[in-house]
């Protein structure tokens, strides 16, 4: 049936005709409006060629009408026939592409003039869809629209790689600044907000491809090599009882074709590992871990490495020899024999634009005022509260110390320290007035090495299990008193250690026992920082985090915005490491103590791992550091008053901390909040049962059900991601790059007398010291990589700092932001007060190197940063 009924007559036609075309005239028209918009991008970066084949593809392209596309999306107003999803608005396309990007440098930005057709009645946009029709991806950094209706100025910041739209199943989004809860959340846009949380979830299977942004969990099982023999096979770490871990993130390799429980691994020098694509090095990154590599592994390295000293092989011969390393360069190897293995653009790369060569190592912080002003007992205690590794030192509570290892299988492991051997250099105290005054602490080495020192001494290192007595002076320092070396019993272990203890002696070969027994302590500390306080404790654990929170939430979620600025480049650098730092043979295994069992005893130390002890007041409490006390500043009083990390680290915690609860309470003002948050809840839970699965039964979980638990959630997870990482991290090189003061490996016991090493140690101490500690080519590995690692690259983002100022559009946060920012200059400049005090002998010890690795760095690139 028509829409005319029949008519009679071409009179009541004509009648019915202007009846309708009056109705017609009657109805609203639709206003078509051009919103204007600015479109900032980053053509595709590779280090290896240029861009010329794309910009000629783009070009191609473009003739033939494809190109980039962008619409809009109604955050007003849904279409009922598509599950109210948002309307969309006409597309917009980019234009000037190829003159535009081909007259770029790659590292330079385009920026695009765009028109939005949009329909006045469509209220307000509130998300875009863009496709990329091109034949490469480009990175989207933001786009801006002006005028627009009900808010005049929206940012969407995006930070995102765009792929060819046949690399998706689905239309890539973004949303703008705004934040929103998911109830909270415009109606059109829910939908949107949903399915990209469920494209970045995936579908647990196959191999993910570089365009794919799926976060997902895997075991630590890309470690071993069992390809290549046993030696390079290596137990699967996380999933089980007996090897607990966090989470990684997964890469869906094909199994091992030995091992199928492993995961099968790339090439050395193949950097291309799977991680989202957003979570991608910089140039900048990977030319730096690129350099590493070459450093590290290339092939052309050695020959060159070794005629560079002049006895011995693989030995330094005197303290000198260590030194030449930074007062001469080692000369860079031929390029035509390292162009077999780099391509030129990644050469060009390594060379740095100052001219340096690639092998010229700048001298260590610990050396460059005094050269021997590390060998005093003073630098030894002072680097345990000011060092690289300050997260461990703790109050002596009871003596002999004792061990927590089950008795029915190691047999009595209590401390063999007497109180003979340590009360003459006490200064007329005794132990038990010393522990009731709070002035004896202990470095305890002990229990987490001798259940796998049996094994670790039939590699090529030869240790010992150590604890450290030291004596809180009067004038603050820390001396050390007493160390106990330890080895398991040749007869079995419930025999108990074999233990020896030593005490100071400042002449001859007494002198030269005592400075022995600091290396084999330094050995320990220097892989259990690494090992643990560094990589698990900060790197390790803080991946299921990210993998959790960008699986569960939304990036319009504001807990999403509060914690996505502190996981920058981690999963990338994690994957790097699985690579070529903690994998079977790697370099931590090369270089440090632990050898093949370096991620065995990683997994039975996290069994203890504790996320609430993880902040800051809680674990200086356990250390028995610090006492509660309402009066202080921050509810604690300090045991040891000048004890840099933990002054400057609690003014830092207690700035996240009030940060973190004004954020916090904008958005949530009651408990129901937190509760009904589903996106919130999803995300704990996951984290918990997923992320931290083999821990996801302990009672110290929060239960996320009130905003006091959410904050301390969200600032010990930003002050591990970031105020912790800088304390254990940047100052590797500072204190870990002149060897003899932190020694990797031990490669000899001490020496006995009636011995040749110990004739050899009476008589030439320092080639006897230098025999111990770690050798020449590793010394070298080891610099390139902390020198790596204890840079800062160019785009760093400090904290109290964002990459952008329209990180969010909500007025509240970026006050509360502007506060805390504020708050952290304030503490800047009380650092440098307190480091300019010279009553405060542990801000620069002997050493005079000034404490700035917890300096918040608001303005200063040249300082340490968190």
């Amino acid at each position: 049936m028509g829409i005319f009924p029949p008519c009679s007559s071409k009179e009541s036609l004509g009648n019915l005709l202007g009846t309708v075309c009056g109705k017609i005239r009657d109805v609203p028209k639709i206003k078509q409006i051009k919103i204007k918009g600015t479109i900032v991008l980053m053509k595709k970066n590779v280090m290896d060629v240029t861009d010329l084949g794309a910009s000629l593809l783009d070009r191609f392209h473009e003739v033939f009408g494809k190109g980039v596309s962008f619409q809009l999306i109604s955050a007003n107003h849904g279409d009922p026939e598509k599950g109210n999803r948002g309307k969309l608005g006409k597309k917009a396309y980019l234009e000037d592409w190829v003159s535009k990007l081909t007259s770029l440098s790659a590292k330079d930005d385009a920026t695009f003039s765009i028109e939005f057709p949009w329909d006045e009645s469509f209220g307000a946009p509130g998300a875009f869809i863009i496709r990329n029709q091109h034949h490469s991806q480009f990175y989207l950094k933001t786009v801006t629209l002006e005028d627009v209706p009900e808010h005049g100025q929206l940012h969407f910041v995006c930070n995102s790689w765009i792929y060819p739209q046949h690399r998706y199943k689905y239309d890539r989004v973004f949303f703008p600044n705004k934040a929103y809860l998911p109830s909270d959340t415009p109606e059109p846009l829910r939908i949107y907000r949903e399915e990209e949380l469920t494209n970045l979830r995936g579908n647990s299977s196959g191999m993910l491809k570089e365009w794919d942004r799926v976060y997902d969990y895997a075991f630590y099982n890309d470690l071993g090599s069992p390809e290549k023999g046993k030696k390079f096979a290596r137990p699967v770490i996380g999933g089980s009882k007996e090897y607990p871990y966090p989470r990684r993130g997964r890469t869906g390799r094909p199994p091992n074709k030995k091992d199928p429980d492993s995961e099968s691994r790339l090439s050395l020098l193949n950097f291309n590992i799977y991680v989202p694509r957003n979570e991608n090095f910089n140039q900048v990154k990977l030319s730096d871990l690129a350099g590493y590599a070459l450093k590290s592994a290339g092939p052309g390295m050695l020959p060159e490495l070794k005629s560079v000293f002049d006895k011995t092989i693989n030995e330094f011969d005197t303290f000198q020899d260590v030194l030449n390393l930074f007062e001469g360069a080692i000369k860079f190897p031929e390029l035509d024999k390292i162009r077999e293995y780099i391509p030129l653009e990644l050469l060009k790369e390594l060379i740095r634009s100052d001219g340096e060569q690639l092998l010229n190592f700048p001298t260590p912080d610990v050396i460059k005022e005094n050269k021997r002003a590390w060998r005093t007992d003073e630098e030894f205690g002072r680097e345990m509260l000011a060092g690289v590794n300050p997260v461990l030192v703790r109050r002596l509570q009871e003596f002999p110390p004792t061990s927590k290892l089950d008795p029915q299988v190691y047999g009595n492991q209590n401390s063999t320290i007497t109180r003979e051997h340590i009360e003459k250099y006490m200064n007329g105290l005794t132990v038990d007035e010393a522990i009731e005054k709070h002035k004896l602490f202990i470095l305890d080495h002990h229990d987490a090495l001798m259940t796998y020192l049996r094994r670790i001494n039939t590699t090529t290192t030869k240790t010992y299990a150590s604890r450290t007595i030291l004596l809180l002076q009067d004038d603050g320092t820390m001396k050390p008193i007493a160390i106990e070396l330890s080895l398991p019993h040749e007869e079995g272990d419930l025999r108990g250690p074999i233990s020896e203890v030593f005490t100071p002696s400042e002449h001859g070969t007494e002198n030269s026992i005592w400075q022995l027994a600091k290396a084999y302590v330094a050995v320990n500390d220097s892989g259990y920082h690494q090992l643990i306080c560094h990589w698990l404790n900060t790197h390790a654990v803080i991946e299921p985090f990210i993998i959790a929170t960008n699986r569960q939430l939304s990036v319009l979620h504001p807990i999403y915005k509060l914690l996505q600025p502190h996981f920058r480049d981690t999963m990338n650098i994690n994957a790097r490491a699985r690579h070529i730092l903690i994998n079977a043979g790697g370099v931590l295994e090369r270089i440090f103590f632990p050898a093949q069992y370096c991620m065995e005893m990683c997994s039975a130390i996290y069994k203890n791992w504790n996320f609430i002890e993880q902040g800051l007041p809680e674990d200086l409490i356990k250390r028995g550091m610090a006492v509660q006390d309402s009066s202080q500043p921050h509810g604690l009083k300090l045991v040891i008053e000048d004890y840099p990390y933990a002054v400057d680290g609690l003014e830092i915690w207690s700035a996240i901390e009030a940060w973190v609860e004004d954020y916090c309470r904008i958005y949530y003002p009651t408990d129901d909040k937190v509760q009904g948050d589903i996106e919130l809840q999803k995300w704990w839970t996951e984290l918990r049962e997923e992320g931290h699965g083999d821990l996801k039964d302990e009672q110290w979980w929060p239960k996320m059900q009130t905003r006091d638990e959410l904050i301390k959630a969200c600032t010990i997870t930003i002050w591990v991601a970031s105020a912790l990482h800088a304390a254990v991290n940047f100052g590797q090189y500072a204190y870990m790059g002149y060897l003899p003061n932190r020694p990797t490996v031990s490669r000899r016991l001490m020496p006995k007398p009636g011995t040749s090493e110990f004739e050899e140690l009476e008589s030439n101490p320092e080639l006897a010291f230098l025999k111990t500690i770690t050798p020449q080519l590793q010394s070298v590995v080891l610099l390139s990589l902390i020198e790596m690692l204890s840079r800062h690259s160019t785009d760093e983002i400090y904290i109290g700092q964002r990459d952008t100022p329209h990180w969010t559009a909500d007025k509240q946060p970026q006050e509360a932001f502007k506060q805390f920012s504020d708050a952290l200059v304030e503490i800047e400049t009380r650092i440098l007060e307190r480091n300019s005090d010279k009553a405060l002998r542990n801000r620069t010890g002997p050493i005079n190197v000034p404490y700035t690795l917890l300096y918040p760095n608001t303005s200063d690139s040249s300082r340490q940063r968190m």
